[in-house]
């Protein structure tokens, strides 16, 4: 079963600061209060449909890939880091504002995304009415406990993203190979397929080939593994949600238990989701969509 995705209201292209174009998309209530989403490394969020399409009566959601993923061109290897991801971020959310007009906006990002979003908030201000944070990657200091199994996590998958597979007869090779993977054992039906062609676009010859190229992704991951990224709850002004993949399950990732680390030493609102690894929002959409929904109303959001 392939999950529908909605086609868009509008359509925005969002300049950043050098000539990369960020294609943003609004979906939903039009009426409702915003929600900007976006995805982790590797992914695109379209991939990410069972979660967000569940606030799609309520909410309005305007969704984009990161720069070299999904809907965007591939462009400026040299400019494929957190700095531009950040910058970008900000200047989605100026531009949404500026087109669609002036309205309460949450943030709810994952993995990397989730860390470009804290790097924003931290460099360039606080700019949303509330963020939800989904198991971002970072990795604890030198000497911290739960370091050494982050440093063996990212590396890992430095070395597994420079050697993938990079292009495929149909999408369908590539949604059998998540499904085979530990990370993608547990996803909702259906999910592996539609992730498999958001991050894949058809090639001019034959087949179908990756649209984030391998050696981008990896570096990410490398840079991951430099990333002074740890902030105290108190360094956001505004109301912040930390949800994590959970860290008592049998062989959690090593970023549940750095989450767990960080909402307890941080002072983050922070919810393990049960049952759940590091990519939680494919595996358990509903409960995850329900989390962000009790944490908003709480919060005073609308």
């Amino acid at each position: 079963m392939t999950l529908p995705i909605r086609a868009p209201s509008a359509i925005l292209d969002v300049a950043g600061e050098d000539d990369v174009v960020i294609r943003v998309r609004r979906h939903g209530n039009t009426r409702g209060p915003r929600l900007i989403l976006s995805h982790g490394n590797g992914f695109a969020i379209d991939g990410y449909v069972a979660f967000w399409d569940r606030f799609l009566d309520d909410f309005e959601v305007v969704a984009f890939d990161a720069r070299n993923h999904g809907w965007n061109a591939l462009t400026h290897p040299p400019r494929h880091d957190y700095a531009h991801m950040a910058r970008d971020l900000d200047r989605v959310r100026e531009a949404a504002e500026a087109e669609f007009g002036r309205k309460p906006t949450a943030g709810l990002f994952h993995s990397m995304s989730a860390q470009a979003a804290m790097i924003a908030t931290l460099e360039l201000g606080w700019r949303f009415d509330a963020l939800v944070l989904f198991d971002p990657p970072n990795n604890p200091a030198e000497g911290h406990p739960a370091r050494p199994a982050m440093v063996r996590y990212l590396n890992r998958l430095v070395t597994w993203a420079a050697g993938r597979r990079e292009r495929f007869a149909d999408p369908g090779e590539l949604a059998a190979e998540y499904a085979s993977a530990r990370a993608g054992r547990d996803w909702a039906a259906g999910s592996h397929l539609v992730m498999a062609e958001a991050v894949l676009r058809p090639t001019q010859e034959s087949g179908w080939r990756l649209r984030c190229p391998p050696a981008l992704e990896s570096s990410m991951y490398a840079q991951g593994i430099m990333l002074d990224l740890r902030p105290q709850a108190s360094a956001f002004p505004g109301p912040v949600k930390l949800i994590a993949g959970d860290p008592e399950r049998e062989r959690p990732d090593a970023t549940a238990l750095s989450n767990q680390a960080l909402g307890r030493e941080g002072g983050y609102d922070y919810l393990a989701m049960p049952g759940t690894g590091h990519l939680l929002q494919l595996e358990k959409p509903a409960a995850c969509a329900e989390a962000v929904r009790e944490f908003l109303a709480r919060v005073g959001f609308r």
